[in-house]
């Protein structure tokens, strides 16, 4: 039987690129004359922007701490040990860039049992152990302190979670097990699955405490200071943990259930990670920790050698790298400076522009419209909005009076954009107004200012043709909510000149966006991929295919809404309107659907009503509904589509509309919310064998977001 030493020097051998975390151990005596106590400090040498992690050779570091603190403890030279990390970082768990190069099952089981091995011997010491959570603790980090006899988290910790099931793991390293039994099922069912889920929600150090995960919570500025205070007080029985009896009967088995109904309701079986951790958390009822570990490494090791995972890491790579480092972005330092915006238009779109432009940049922003009304209902909005994050706190009263300051509406494009740098039209989707509009601006904006459109289907090259300086018009398409959803489609014209280009990607970076450059083709990449997708599910229920089983077909993708409740939310008439877009341009492939022209014509808001709480088919649009006879399975259905998706992306790839498969699914996870588990979709479809049926090729080699060959 290997040693847990061996075991991570055999696994630090396969993973040569690893940032080595140390553990450095410093002893010093505790305030109130408490005694002789030893501090170990996790940092891998970098500053905050690299977080700390746990990769084989940073475990064997742990791993000797821990050797030198348990002699001092059982020669009584010590009466406790603490556990913090560098500045604003505790620790952010598994180095996954080593879980990415694992090919050997055996290799992925020594990944748990090592972290194990080494995080048990924290509460196997002859003292007390304490974990200070000093900054961002996620993962590995998080379960390292759930091994302590106690905790601290400041009150400043910005991000704590275990994030495994959104990646497509499991918490592995004693968080199925240790939560449940430390803060009860229901609550660690919350952390572990629904936050996970839940687009990776994390949480702050004050509900780390309310949570009871931490047993005090100090403030930032002298936190590990006044922890050392309360762990002396604690040590010299001054203070007393008090924690919570664990129900361990019904309750437990509600907690799972509900987390059960909670992973049905987002990932509808399609990915094993949830159900997995979930079977942990139920079996951990009787407190055997140990069996909670083994089928941990158990669970680990099958999840790391399955698809799901690696498609998990590949999504977070491409959010994480990709998404911050564009491809094909030009040189920024072309980027011009941006001091003042206009906006035209002053609607609901154009005003969640002038919000985010408003906060993000913090230079004046412009709004016009065509009548003094709407350019006051549009400044109203943002007012408004300003004065939600105030009541929040958010923003105090001296910003936001700076924010509303720094806001207007004018009717005069000539007063409004003179002196703007940077003007982006947000209005209604047709070519010639949207022409119209760019002359208008073009006639009273400086020679240097941007022109951007946000449009969402129409041709950049096109709006531009008509100006004396097409070079400066770029497409800027946001996808709505603009507020949460990240992606930024930058689309290049045929005339966008580099400079344009790079203002454009500057702006987006300034605001948060997830920018990813496309080349003029219709539609772009979200909306034609989609498009494509709910095109071929209103054909085979124009078909004859039941509603139901339509929709029930692509439950298996675990997608974040079925097609018809994502139609409303985007609305059938601009649903309608961008399948004619499409289908001017490509009619062999997209088709207008007749029975969505006729709910779009009856003013219908979308295929269903709600009046039992959950979707049922509107009788006023089943009576609209003219179908043929040709009915077909969920399998069928779903073939289909995925189908036409995989042949659609294909199309894509090689008419140049991005650069790789990669930004496909970067769009997709960023723009339409489409799983980490599917990697976007490439991954997907390459794992099911549809890209080699229909391209007779796959998207992504062998090895990227998948298992080593």
């Amino acid at each position: 039987m290997s040693t847990t030493a061996e075991l991570l020097k055999q696994a630090s051998e396969l993973f040569p690129d690893e940032v080595v975390t140390s553990a450095h151990v410093r002893h010093f005596d505790l305030p109130l004359g408490a005694g002789r106590f030893a501090l170990i400090t996790l940092d891998n040498g970098h500053d905050h922007t690299k977080p700390t992690t746990f990769g084989p050779a940073s475990l064997a570091n742990l791993n000797a701490a821990i050797d030198q603190v348990e002699k001092e403890a059982a020669d009584g030279e010590i009466i406790g040990v603490g556990l913090t990390g560098k500045p604003f970082i505790f620790a952010v768990g598994a180095d996954l860039k080593g879980v990415e190069i694992l090919k050997e099952y055996e290799h992925a089981l020594a990944i748990g049992k090592g972290g194990h091995e080494v995080f048990k011997r924290l509460s196997e010491l002859a003292v007390p152990t304490f974990a200070y959570y000093n900054g961002a603790a996620m993962g590995g980090g998080v379960e390292v302190g759930l091994h302590c006899t106690y905790r601290t988290v400041s009150a400043a910790l910005p991000a704590f979670s275990l994030p495994e099931v959104f990646l497509g793991l499991v918490p592995g390293w004693g968080g199925c097990a240790l939560l449940p039994n430390l803060i009860g099922p229901e609550k660690a069912v919350s952390v572990i699955i629904e936050n996970s889920l839940n687009q990776n929600k994390q949480l702050k150090g004050k509900q780390v405490y309310e949570l009871g995960i931490a047993d005090a919570i100090f403030e930032g500025a002298d936190f590990l200071e006044q922890s050392l205070i309360w762990t002396a007080a604690v040590l010299k029985g001054e203070i007393q943990i008090e924690r919570p009896v664990i129900d361990r009967g019904e309750a437990w088995d509600q907690a799972v259930a509900k987390g059960r109904f909670i992973a049905d309701s987002k990932v509808h079986g399609a990915a094993p990670a949830a159900y997995r951790a979930l079977d942990i958390i139920a079996a951990a009822k009787d407190g055997d920790l140990q069996q909670g570990y083994d089928a941990e490494d158990k669970a680990l090791a099958d999840l790391i050698m399955g698809g799901e995972l690696r498609s998990g890491i590949y999504a977070f790579n491409l959010v994480q790298k990709r998404g911050k480092r564009p491809a094909g972005a030009p040189d920024k330092n072309l980027a011009r400076p941006v001091t003042k915006v206009g906006v035209v238009g002053a609607g609901l779109m154009a005003s969640q522009l002038a919000l985010l432009f408003l906060r993000r940049l913090e230079v004046p922003v412009v709004l016009t419209d065509i009548d003094q009304e709407r350019v006051d209902k549009g400044v109203g909005y943002v007012h408004a909005e300003i004065d939600k994050l105030l009541g929040k706190g958010r923003v105090n009263q001296d910003k936001a009076n700076r924010l509303k300051a720094l806001v207007s509406g004018v009717l005069d494009k000539a007063e409004g954009f003179a002196d703007a740098d940077f003007i982006i039209e947000a209005v209604f989707e047709e070519i010639g107004v949207k022409q119209q509009v760019f002359a208008e601006v073009e006639a009273v904006a400086p020679a240097h200012a941007i022109f951007a459109t946000n449009t969402s289907s129409l041709s950049v090259s096109e709006m531009a043709s008509k100006l004396k300086n097409p070079e400066r018009v770029v497409g800027f398409h946001f996808f709505n909510p603009v507020a949460v959803l990240p992606l930024l489609e930058i689309v290049r014209g045929e005339k966008t000149d580099d400079a344009s280009l790079a203002t454009a990607f500057a702006v987006a970076k300034k605001l948060k966006k997830t920018a990813v450059l496309t080349k003029d083709a219709p539609a772009f990449v979200v909306n034609r991929i989609l498009t494509r997708f709910m095109g071929e599910i209103q054909n085979v229920i124009d078909e004859g295919t039941p509603v139901e089983v339509a929709e029930k077909a692509i439950e298996p993708l675990g997608l974040p809404m079925s097609p018809l409740v994502l139609l409303e939310l985007v609305g059938p008439a601009i649903g309608l309107h961008v399948s004619e877009t499409l289908n001017r341009a490509f009619p062999d492939r997209f088709t207008v659907s007749p029975n969505l022209a006729a709910v779009v014509k009856a003013g219908k808001r979308g295929f269903y009503v709600y009046d039992s709480g959950k979707p049922e088919l509107d009788p006023e649009v089943a009576a609209l509904l003219k179908q043929g006879d040709s009915v077909l399975t969920e399998e069928q259905v779903r073939t289909r589509v995925l189908d036409a998706v995989a042949q659609e992306i294909g199309i894509m790839l090689d008419e140049g509309v991005v650069a790789e498969a990669q930004d496909i699914d970067l769009c997709l996870i960023t723009g339409a919310g489409w799983p980490f588990h599917l990697g976007g979709i490439t991954p997907y479809l390459d794992r099911e064998g549809v890209s080699e049926r229909v391209n007779g090729k796959r998207f992504l080699a062998q090895g990227v977001a998948s298992v080593p060959a």
